[in-house]
């Protein structure tokens, strides 16, 4: 999967462990991005069709159901919720577990803002 960590996100070992799992990981350094605004990040990610991985639920729920109401479209946006719970909250490589378990389910991620705590 071609996957757009956010800022949130930009963890250089989750990318690692990301690419070794066989997904092409772009950072907002790659994009000149570093520190963007919320849309600046999904534009990014629309042009370069690129899902989008981010901890910030609640803004990027927003934006998806923005372009949902203009009848637009994205690549997708992955959720990773953090809520200090360590029974529900993902680890770099539970990240990366999820994401697999998502993709073996064949679940389409374009268009969807999917919270992947719950690929657990």
């Amino acid at each position: 999967m071609n996957l757009y960590l956010d800022d949130d996100m930009k963890n250089p070992l989750l990318a690692q462990y990301l690419r070794q799992a066989g997904h092409d990981v772009h950072m907002p350094a790659d994009a000149c991005l570093d520190g963007a605004e919320d849309p600046e990040h999904l534009t990014y990610t629309i042009k370069s069709g690129r899902v989008l991985l981010t901890g910030n639920h609640g803004d990027f729920e927003l934006l998806h159901n923005l372009i949902q109401q203009a009848r637009g479209h994205h690549p997708g946006i992955l959720v990773v919720r953090r809520d200090n719970d360590p029974s529900r909250d993902l680890t770099l490589k539970g990240i990366v577990h999820a994401l697999g378990k998502l993709l073996a389910a064949g679940i389409a991620v374009a268009d969807q803002c999917i919270v992947l705590n719950h690929w657990r």
